[in-house]
């Protein structure tokens, strides 16, 4: 058996080596002529699985996605020709909750404020809008939740997207990105919504980049530099807009979900289900593929300040090094002169390639000799020794 594997995908060959030969592809360049005789096809966001792609291949057997969202997939085609398919949903809602989180506490300290005390509405509160929120909470933060597509079936309390713009001190995005329907998401965030947003707030984009108009974002942005910015998803990926990038205060290449746990997870998800498929036993861990956790020894009486959190925080991803290294990269001066090009491309691309050293909360254990007071830590996703 044949498997095509995006040569970003972790820990593939560990999961997938008994199954079968791998090789391994750029995602981004693939054609249909390497498609052609794969009976595996596994991908990520960026690689558009279509008729098109698999328009010389009569052979696969399944397709699967490390991904969250699914726009990139033409699910309708693969049902049409019997391939199973599935994404991941879920793999890296937990890195993407708390690299939102830790975003929130590096504007808050940079601009001499609390997060405690702010508004914080999420747009979209299925598995990543809802990693935010429970950072958020376990911090003590108030939360907005806007969903019209799951509200009506979910116990939890949801405002309009209108109120929530209002009321709001920051704003996190965690939609799907949608074309059509009466909730689409493109360009959700237009030049009007933009210019309607309360003085001084935050807009985070965790999602897809076209859910705001980057257009409309640098001319609202040029009038209002009271708005703080925070961009991961670009509209035109892996070519960004450079005259985006001074006006954001955070900028990242497309990585918050990229935790070493997030990671190893939507693997292993593809791995469970394409032996479902096969009708075989799954007989790998996930618990097998991580570095042990550390240990650190924590105090209570060191964490009585948000800026104690953050450089707690700070201790298992800085978020800093991936802003310095993409300004320093996007907006090298040679790439400035020639604008949207190759070097964009492939310098967006390499980033995310190699950024394997992000880890999650939980691989940080903390001893706080049992203090009740410092529960909100373990609900905040750390380790506890003992625990």
């Amino acid at each position: 058996m044949k498997i095509l594997a995006d040569e970003n995908m972790p820990y593939v060959q560990q999961l997938f080596g008994d199954l079968g030969t791998i090789e391994a592809v750029n995602g981004r360049t693939l054609t249909p002529q390497q498609v052609k005789d794969a009976d595996v096809l596994l991908v990520r966001s960026v690689t558009k699985v279509d008729q098109a792609l698999l328009s010389l291949n009569s052979k696969l057997k399944f397709v699967g996605s490390a991904t969250i969202g699914t726009d990139h997939i033409d699910q309708a085609y693969l049902a049409s020709q019997g391939i199973p398919f599935t994404n991941a949903p879920g793999c890296n809602a937990t890195a993407v909750g708390e690299f939102a989180f830790i975003a929130m506490l590096e504007l808050a300290r940079r601009f001499d404020t609390g997060l405690k005390g702010k508004v914080v509405g999420i747009v979209g509160a299925g598995n990543t809008g809802s990693a935010v929120a429970k950072c958020l909470e376990a911090y003590g933060v108030e939360v907005l939740l806007n969903d019209p597509l799951i509200e009506a079936n979910d116990p939890r309390e949801f405002v309009s997207l209108d109120e929530l713009t209002s009321r709001a001190d920051v704003i996190s995005l965690h939609v799907p990105l949608t074309r059509e329907g009466e909730h689409k998401t493109w360009y959700l965030f237009d030049e009007q919504r933009l210019q309607g947003l309360k003085s001084n707030v935050w807009l985070l984009n965790c999602c897809r980049g076209e859910v705001i108009d980057n257009r409309a974002l640098i001319k609202v942005k040029g009038l209002r530099p009271d708005i703080k910015l925070v961009i991961d998803v670009w509209e035109g990926e892996p070519d960004p807009m450079l005259e985006l990038v001074p006006l954001v205060e955070i900028a990242t290449p497309h990585i918050a979900g990229y935790s070493l746990e997030g990671k190893a997870r939507g693997t292993y998800m593809l791995y469970q289900k394409l032996t479902a498929v096969l009708g075989i036993d799954a007989d790998k861990s996930m618990s097998t593929l991580l570095p042990g956790l550390w240990s650190q020894q924590v105090s209570f009486d060191e964490l009585v300040s948000e800026k104690a959190l953050l450089q707690l925080s700070r201790f298992v991803y800085d978020l800093r090094d991936d802003d310095e290294l993409f300004r320093k990269i996007m907006l090298d001066d040679s790439a400035i002169k020639v604008g949207k090009n190759s070097a964009n491309n492939n310098g967006f691309d390499l980033m995310r390639k190699n950024h394997k050293h992000r880890r999650e909360f939980s691989a940080l254990k903390l001893a706080t000799a049992g203090q009740s007071e410092v529960d909100w830590l373990f609900k905040l996703g750390f380790s506890g020794v003992g625990r």
